[in-house]
């Protein structure tokens, strides 16, 4: 097995909306988008204009992202949530203050009992980010 998890997050009619944002938030090179009406995949009848796969690059760290042909649940996801171990103070209220834009704050940015500063989030598309940073290398999630 490779020594990297690779996030596929779903959307429904919101893929390319969350790829411009996530690409510009996090840095990350667009390697491909593509639509259903683009590939030889049965397309349903409205969704010509979904993406089908899109791919979100950064070093090691990648997104992948897609539109589901199938309504969205009406109980929003739960119990996944994606963590990013910040490199500055700047850097984690950067990310903290744009993923809230649209968003819902679930834990104020603060100072915590291990020695870090620690915020979740939920995004505008319903994702759950939990941002962290610590000055000292051993607090930080390696």
């Amino acid at each position: 097995m490779k020594e990297c998890i690779t996030p596929y997050l779903t959307f429904y009619g919101r893929a390319k909306e969350a790829a411009v944002f996530y690409a510009d938030l996090f840095g990350m090179k667009n390697l491909g988008i593509q639509t259903y009406g683009e590939s030889e995949f049965p397309t349903p009848e409205g969704a010509e204009d979904y993406v089908i796969h899109c791919h979100l690059k950064r070093g090691n760290f990648q997104l992948m992202l897609a539109d589901s042909t199938e309504p969205a649940p009406e109980v929003p996801r739960r119990g996944l949530s994606l963590l990013i171990d910040c490199e500055s103070e700047e850097e984690i209220r950067r990310l903290y203050d744009a993923l809230l834009d649209e968003g819902r704050r679930i834990m104020e940015l603060q100072d915590t009992f291990w020695g870090a500063k620690y915020a979740k989030v939920e995004d505008r598309f319903g994702f759950t980010w939990d941002l962290n940073y610590s000055e000292d290398p051993d607090q930080a999630f390696e």
